[in-house]
C-alpha cells in the first residue's frame, strides 16, 4: 500500500512515495514541463520506477499539487467567461475597492477585470440583506443573454446576484436555465463557491472560479488518463490551499481552492514536523527554483488568510477572493532568481527567474545570466558532482562566468559578488518572514523555523540566526518537501457563512444551531456517513460595532459571553494593537473547519551508525569579509546517527538539498532523522 504525491513547481516536479507496510520511501525529481505539466509528473514517476523500484500497481493513494490554477490566472490563459449579475451591478467587478495601496501614485490603474464590460450582463431581480425577495427574477432577461453567449463563444458563465449568500434561490433558477441553454459552457453560481458578504470580493471569486474551471477539469481528466495508462488507478486527491486535500471531482467543482496548491503542501508538512518535535509554533520557509514562500503555523494549525488577494503587491491591489488560503507570503527569490544591475547601478535579485529552461547558468542548458543557485555554487556550498543526487551535474565555471558579468561593473571579486547576491536574497526573505510574524502580531523568537526547498537549507541557518528563532529545523527530504507534505495532509473542507448578530447569550445559542447545520454539510461533503471521524474547529468573525472589518476568534463548545469577549479582545489587540473594552461586539461570519481523520505519512526511526561514518570529506566555503574561505567538514545526512551533535561550520549533503551550518551553531539529529540547529552562544552574530 503505497501513498504517492507529486508537486509541480516552477522549475522542478517532485515526487514522494511511502509504503505504509514496509516504511520504504520513493523519491524523484524531474524538470517541470511547462506546456503540459502532466508530462513532468509522468517523468517523475518514471524516475522513481527506475531509481527506487516504485511499483505503481501498489499505489493506493495519489495526491497532486501544482500551479495549473494560479498560472492560468496570472498568465490570463483561462477560458472566455461571461458574468450575469443583478441589474445595476455589472461594474462592481471593475470598480473594485476605492482604497489603493500606492496612495500617492497619480498614474495608478486598477487591474483589468477578467470579464470585459461587454460580457457582463444584467438581470432584473433583487433580494434584501436578509434574503427576502424584493423583485422576482425576470426570466425574459435571460433570452438575449443566452443568444449573446452563443454568439460570443462563451465557455464559462459566472452568476452573482446581490445577497445570494443569504438566499440562493434566484441563482439556482438562473443556473438551471443557462445550463440547459448553454450545454457547451460551464455554469458557476456564487453561492456554490462563497456564502460570504461583500459583493466585490464575491463577484471576483465566482468569476475567477468560472475562468479556470474548464482548464482544471481538462487537466485533471488528462492526468487521470495518463496515470491510468501507467497502472496507477487508485483514488486521486488534489492539494488545496487550506492545507487539506480533496478529491479531483471536489477540486473541479471549486478549482479556486487550488490557487496556492503547491505551497500549501509545504505548510502541511511543516505542521507535521512541528507535531513530531513537540512544537506548536512553527515558521515555515520553502525556497524553490522560482520563489520563496513562508507561512506561520500557530497553535499547531496553519494560519488562514481571511483576505487573500492574488497578485497583491505593495503598489498593486491584486484580486480579492473568498476561499480559505493558508496565509502565505511569496516573493520572487528562489534558486533560479536572476541577478542583474539596474539603471541606477544597483544589484537586484529576482523576481525574474531562469526557470527550468534554460535554468541557471550552472545547469549548462544555455542559461547565461547569474542566479542565486550560481552564487551558492560559487562560494562552495553546493557540490557540482552530487547536486540533486548526482542527476544534474553543475558547471562551476559557467556559474563564475555568469557572476563575472555583474562582478566587473560592481568592482568586486567573483566570490564577493556571489556573496552580494546571496545577501540581497537573504534580506528579501527576512522581510517576507517578518510579514507573517511581526506584522501579524507574532514573535519569531517563539517559533521553530522549518526550512525546505532545494535552496532553502543552504540559507536557513543565517536566516534563523537573524530572526532569533528557537531553532532552525531541516525536515526529511527538504528539496521535495511540498510533495512530502501532501502525504501529511488530511481531507479538509472549510464552510463559511455570513450571519449578523449582536453578541449575547441568545446569539451564542443561535450560533450553535447554525454550526450544527454546517456540520451536516461537512458530513455530506465527505460522503462517509454520520459516523465519519471528523474533527471540527469553530471560529467566528466578529468586530466592534461600527467597524468595517473584523477578526476571527476561536469558539469553545460551551462558550459564554464573557469567555468569547475576552478571546475577541485578545485577537483584536494582536491584529490591530488595541482593544475597546467597553465597545459592543457584533458577529458577522461563521467558519467551520472540518478535517476527516485519516492516515498521514509516518516518520520512521533511523538506524544508529558509527560516530564517524557520516563524515565524507571537507570542502572550502567562502563566508566573505574577514573570514574568507573556511574548510568545512561534509557529512552525508543519510548516515548521521540519532542523538548525534556536531558543531559548525559544516555541510550536510543529501539527494535533494545541501544544509550549511554556521560557526557558533550546533546540529543535533532526532531519532527520526530531523535536523535541529541551535545557537551555541548568545553572542553569535
Amino acid at each position: 500500500m503505497i501513498r504517492l504525491a507529486t508537486d509541480v513547481g516552477g522549475t522542478f516536479t517532485d515526487l514522494v512515495g511511502y509504503d505504509e507496510r514496509s516504511g520504504e520511501l520513493f523519491t524523484a525529481k524531474s524538470l517541470t514541463t511547462v506546456d503540459d505539466q502532466s508530462l513532468g509528473v509522468l517523468d517523475a514517476i518514471a524516475v522513481a520506477e527506475a531509481k527506487d523500484g516504485l511499483r505503481t500497481r501498489d499505489v493506493t493513494f495519489f495526491a497532486h499539487g501544482g500551479t495549473t490554477v494560479i498560472n492560468a490566472i496570472t498568465e490570463r490563459k483561462g477560458v472566455r467567461t461571461a458574468l450575469v449579475t443583478t441589474a445595476g451591478f455589472r461594474d462592481v467587478l471593475e470598480i473594485g475597492r476605492g482604497n489603493r495601496p500606492d496612495l500617492y501614485n497619480l498614474q495608478f490603474h486598477s487591474p483589468e477585470p477578467f470579464v470585459p464590460r461587454h460580457l457582463r450582463f444584467e438581470v432584473r431581480e433583487r433580494l434584501d440583506a436578509s434574503g427576502q425577495v424584493i423583485v422576482p427574477l425576470e426570466l425574459d432577461d435571460l433570452r438575449p443573454i443566452i443568444a449573446r453567449c452563443q454568439a460570443e463563444d462563451i465557455e464559462a458563465v459566472a452568476i452573482l446576484f446581490l445577497h445570494s449568500y443569504a438566499n440562493p434561490e434566484h441563482e439556482i433558477l438562473c443556473a438551471g436555465i443557462l445550463a440547459d441553454a448553454l450545454p457547451f459552457a460551464t455554469i458557476c453560481a456564487s453561492h456554490e463557491v462563497s456564502r460570504q458578504w461583500r459583493e466585490y470580493e464575491r463577484t471576483n471569486t465566482v468569476v475567477l472560479n468560472a475562468y479556470v474551471q474548464p482548464i482544471i477539469q481538462n487537466y485533471f481528466e488528462q492526468l487521470k488518463r495518463s496515470l491510468t495508462r501507467r497502472n496507477l488507478t487508485c483514488p486521486y486527491y488534489a492539494m488545496q490551499s487550506n492545507g487539506g486535500i480533496s478529491t479531483f471531482d471536489q477540486a473541479v467543482a471549486s478549482p479556486l481552492t487550488l490557487v496556492e496548491s503547491g505551497p500549501a503542501g509545504g505548510v502541511a508538512g511543516a505542521a507535521r514536523i512541528g507535531t513530531a518535535i513537540g512544537e506548536s509554533e512553527v515558521l515555515s520557509l520553502d525556497v524553490g527554483g522560482t520563489t520563496a514562500k513562508c507561512s506561520l503555523i500557530h497553535g499547531g494549525r496553519p494560519t488562514l488568510n481571511v483576505e487573500y488577494r492574488l497578485e497583491h503587491t505593495r503598489i498593486a491591489p491584486g484580486h480579492a477572493i473568498q476561499v480559505p488560503v493558508v496565509d502565505i507570503v511569496e516573493i520572487g527569490s528562489g534558486g533560479g532568481s536572476i541577478a542583474r544591475i539596474d539603471d541606477r547601478g544597483v544589484l537586484i535579485v529576482g523576481p525574474q527567474s531562469a526557470g527550468s529552461s534554460p535554468g541557471p547558468a550552472c545547469y549548462g542548458r544555455g542559461g547565461l545570466k547569474p542566479t542565486l543557485s550560481d552564487a551558492i555554487l560559487t562560494i562552495g556550498v553546493f557540490d557540482p558532482a552530487t547536486f540533486a543526487g548526482g542527476s544534474l551535474h553543475l558547471d562551476k565555471q559557467k556559474a563564475k562566468e555568469a557572476i563575472a558579468t555583474i562582478a566587473g561593473p560592481l568592482g568586486l571579486a567573483i566570490e564577493d559578488a556571489a556573496i552580494a547576491i546571496i545577501e540581497i536574497a537573504h534580506a528579501s526573505m527576512i522581510n517576507a518572514l517578518k510579514l507573517v510574524t511581526v506584522q501579524r502580531g507574532h514573535d519569531p523568537r517563539d517559533a521553530v523555523f522549518v526550512v525546505s526547498g532545494g535552496a532553502g537549507p543552504a540559507l536557513a541557518t543565517r536566516l534563523g540566526r537573524d530572526l532569533s528563532v528557537k531553532a532552525t529545523v531541516i525536515p526529511p527530504h527538504p528539496g521535495i518537501f511540498s510533495a512530502w507534505g501532501m502525504l501529511a495532509a488530511e481531507p479538509r473542507a472549510d464552510f463559511r457563512s455570513t450571519w449578523f448578530a449582536a453578541l449575547s447569550t441568545q446569539a451564542l445559542a443561535d450560533m450553535s444551531v447554525r454550526f450544527k447545520g454546517l456540520e451536516t454539510e461537512a458530513v455530506a461533503y465527505f460522503a462517509k456517513g454520520e459516523d465519519a471521524d471528523i474533527r471540527f474547529t469553530y471560529q467566528v468573525e466578529a468586530r466592534y460595532r461600527g467597524q468595517e472589518h473584523g477578526v476571527f476568534t476561536h469558539v469553545e463548545p460551551d462558550d459564554d459571553v464573557r469567555g468569547f469577549t475576552e478571546r475577541f479582545h485578545a485577537a483584536h489587540e494582536r491584529a490591530y494593537s488595541f482593544r475597546l473594552a467597553d465597545a459592543a461586539i457584533e458577529i458577522t461570519t461563521l467558519h467551520l473547519e472540518a478535517v476527516l481523520n485519516g492516515a498521514v505519512i509516518a516518520l520512521p526511526k533511523i538506524e544508529p551508525t558509527g560516530s564517524s561514518a557520516a563524515l565524507t570529506g571537507h570542502r572550502n566555503v567562502y563566508f566573505g569579509g574577514t573570514r574568507g574561505w573556511i574548510s568545512c567538514p561534509v557529512y552525508a545526512r543519510g548516515l548521521l546517527a540519532p542523538g548525534q551533535f556536531i558543531e559548525g561550520p559544516m555541510i550536510v549533503e543529501e539527494a535533494t538539498a545541501t544544509t550549511l551550518v554556521q560557526e557558533n551553531q550546533v546540529l543535533s539529529v532526532t531519532d527520526t532523522g530531523i535536523l535541529i540547529i541551535r545557537e551555541t552562544s548568545v553572542e553569535a552574530e
